[in-house]
């Protein structure tokens, strides 16, 4: 029986408006909250956010949960 691979995707954002770890709180929860995300990281001080998934994820799923959480994707 062979193994299965699970394959990871690392992408990042540019988000712009976040300033705090606040804001950072908000957009990776907001991010986390999609389908196949594993894990999130923001950075307010650069303004990326590192979404780790096990698929590619839809562009406007991630500029919705950005605007939910009051900030906007670059």
């Amino acid at each position: 029986m062979a193994a299965e691979t699970q394959t990871e995707l690392t992408t990042v954002y540019q988000v712009k408006g976040m300033t705090c770890g606040h804001c950072e709180g908000a957009v990776s929860g907001e991010i986390s909250g999609l389908p196949g995300v594993t894990s999130v990281t923001a950075v307010a001080k650069t303004g990326e956010v590192t979404v780790v998934s096990g698929a590619p994820l839809d562009r406007e799923a991630v500029r919705a949960a950005v605007d939910e959480a009051g900030y906007e994707l670059v």
